[in-house]
């Protein structure tokens, strides 16, 4: 085939705050409950996020980002990171590695 026939595709794909926050508690084998646990956020409330029903804001975002030991960023705004931001995110608990500039270490940019 000649390389003509061929189009350009996206190099990543465009996910929306619900589908962020399902990936990244897949990703922990969590369910909603496990993360209602660890963010203090009930899982009705995770539903709708996760369904897009309600805006995720900061009051939300930051308790989830906690617990999936990720920048508020990546939650809030998903459009703006690529899919390296997540590989982190499924590391065991008792993982070491913290260099990554998309883990969450709590406290405010400029605390860094």
């Amino acid at each position: 085939m000649k390389k003509t026939n061929f189009v350009s595709v996206k190099q990543h794909a465009e996910l929306s705050t619900g589908e962020v926050i399902r990936m990244l508690r897949e990703l922990k084998k969590w369910t909603q409950e496990e993360l209602a646990r660890r963010s203090g956020i009930s899982a009705t409330n995770l539903s709708a996020l996760e369904n897009d029903r309600v805006e995720i804001g900061k009051r939300r975002a930051e308790p989830l980002a906690k617990a999936f030991n990720v920048h508020p960023a990546i939650i809030m705004f998903p459009g703006r990171y690529r899919a390296r931001a997540f590989r982190g995110t499924a590391w065991r608990e008792t993982s070491r590695r913290k260099t990554a500039p998309w883990i969450w270490r709590g406290g405010s940019a400029g605390d860094r």
